[in-house]
């Protein structure tokens, strides 16, 4: 029976939250400045790879990283919850670095695509690189 109580006080609880006092935010991805990626990978091994980019208001706070992975080419690009706050700060030239760690799985060389947003034609532009792969 304390069970029974327990676990209808625990329902109950959660029952009673409210979503109301979550923040409001979305998700917003950011073009890549410039990245610090190795000259070459060797096989089996992990590198961190960095990525910088500009955080624009004091509501942007990185989440996580999109990324596409087909066959060896890679498309990285941070992704940032934006808080919807009345009290944002526009940010002037804050440069923000983000680390994921790579590991080499495949010979060859990989392709890293890392968005840097749109063109005046609404495509898609990317900061291409290269690394080959040694054993």
């Amino acid at each position: 029976m304390k069970k029974f109580i327990a676990l209808c006080l625990l329902i109950f609880s959660l029952a009673s939250c409210s979503l109301d006092d979550d923040p409001n935010y979305y998700f917003e991805v950011l073009p890549v400045d410039s990245v610090d990626i190795p000259d070459e990978f060797i096989m089996g091994e992990t590198y961190p790879i960095t990525i910088y980019y500009y955080r624009p208001t004091s509501c942007h706070s990185f989440r996580d990283f999109y990324y596409n992975k087909n066959n060896n080419e890679r498309t990285v690009a941070p992704i940032t919850y934006v808080f919807e706050d009345s009290a944002c700060e526009t940010l002037d030239d804050e440069l923000v670095e983000a680390t994921f760690n790579f590991t080499v799985t495949s010979n060859g060389s990989y392709i890293f695509k890392f968005w840097q947003g749109e063109n005046d034609a609404e495509e898609d532009t990317y900061l291409t690189i290269e690394v080959p792969v040694t054993e």
